[in-house]
């Protein structure tokens, strides 16, 4: 009887005796928790990034100041991230739950499993007596029940019960793993999917603007053209009338010479019909010419007033294309290195960074 009872005990205990001694992994739950960690404290430049470029075209103006395509794939990439930081801190956050039931279930085990040992030992050491062991003894009231003695039925269900929960646990966490792997791998696809929409849009946008930034060029252009020659007819206007007004001057000096001439030979003769049909004649020329010249010269206005609508329509154009290239720039970070990243914009004068020639080198560094 004596050597029966250790062995059914430890035949009972082979059941669960390797969970007992492996317990719940708990390093590889350790390292995706850090992996997510890690691509949520990624998402952080993401972030920064979008949050830039809707700060940078903040400084649009006047009619640029507008909600496009690019405003809303900007406004939804925050929206994707904020969706993917949140979906990644749940997972975090089940992780940390998790993890602290594997370390109650693991310490669970560990002290069945130190309870199973020890209990094992001492039936090791009642199996080994003999009649001739030294160390046996008359004990009182040997056959007496400890207090907290349970039945085999109770030990076993306990054994069974810790063995199965770590099981249990071990496979919902294995479950979470997969998941939090599921988790990372679709955010950074749907965080990708969108950067790439996103800069589709910015490329789409500067090639729209640098379209109508050449229209706009060479309207400019024809203006500058068309108050040059409006111009040049204003001089050519200004001298007919000139030299009109120095006609009408001698015509009236004449006129007005020969009403000095004596007694009858103040007549009304054909020289003095014909000065005054050329008097007449002059003032309705000059009279033509003057509207002509003021007709042009409301024309010239306008031109400039259009001139200098296209121009400022024109510093808008420049202005927002600069501000989409320096967005453009900076969202290379999301797929440069940030030890490798080089702006290709100047950040403060929005001007392209270029190497300078030896002279230029010399020369500063001469200064």
């Amino acid at each position: 009887m004596l050597r029966s009872t250790p062995c059914h005990r430890q035949g009972a205990r082979a059941g669960c005796q390797e969970t007992l001694l492996q317990g719940p992994p708990l390093p590889p739950h350790f390292e995706m928790k850090e992996s997510a960690e890690q691509n949520l404290q990624a998402k952080n430049l993401p972030l920064d990034v979008a949050v830039e470029c809707l700060t940078l075209r903040d400084s649009r103006r006047d009619v640029d100041v507008v909600r496009d395509y690019v405003e809303d794939e900007l406004h939804k990439e925050l929206e994707v991230i904020e969706a993917t930081r949140k979906a990644l801190q749940q997972k975090i956050s089940q992780a940390f739950e998790k993890l602290c039931l594997l370390q109650e279930v693991r310490q669970q085990l560990n002290s069945d499993h130190r309870g199973k040992m020890e209990a094992l030992d001492i039936d090791r050491g009642c199996l080994s007596l003999n009649i001739k062991s030294p160390n046996i003894s008359l004990k009182i009231n040997p056959t007496r029940v400890p207090d907290g003695s349970s039945t085999l039925q109770q030990w076993d269900d306990f054994s069974q019960f810790n063995k199965n929960r770590a099981e249990a646990e071990m496979k919902e966490a294995i479950e979470l793993r997969e998941a939090i792997a599921l988790t990372i791998a679709e955010t950074n696809n749907e965080l990708e999917a969108q950067r790439v929409a996103t800069e589709f849009a910015f490329r789409k946008r500067l090639r729209e603007m640098e379209k109508v930034y050449s229209e706009l060029k060479w309207q400019e252009k024809n203006a500058l053209e068309e108050i040059a020659e409006l111009q040049q007819d204003i001089r050519q206007l200004e001298e007919d009338l000139r030299r009109k007004f120095l006609n009408l001057k001698l015509c009236h000096t004449r006129l007005e010479s020969r009403t000095y001439r004596p007694n009858v030979e103040l007549c009304r003769d054909q020289a003095q019909y014909g000065l005054t049909d050329e008097v007449h004649q002059l003032e309705a020329t000059i009279a033509a010419l003057k509207q002509k010249l003021a007709q042009a010269q409301d024309a010239l206005d306008a031109l400039y007033k259009h001139l200098a609508r296209l121009q400022a329509d024109i510093t808008c154009k420049a202005n927002s294309m600069l501000l989409d290239t320096k967005c453009m720039d900076t969202r290379r970070k999301l797929t440069v290195p940030a030890e490798k990243f080089v702006p290709a914009v100047d950040t403060f004068t929005r001007t392209t960074n270029r190497t300078l020639s030896p002279l230029k080198s010399c020369q500063i560094e001469l200064a």
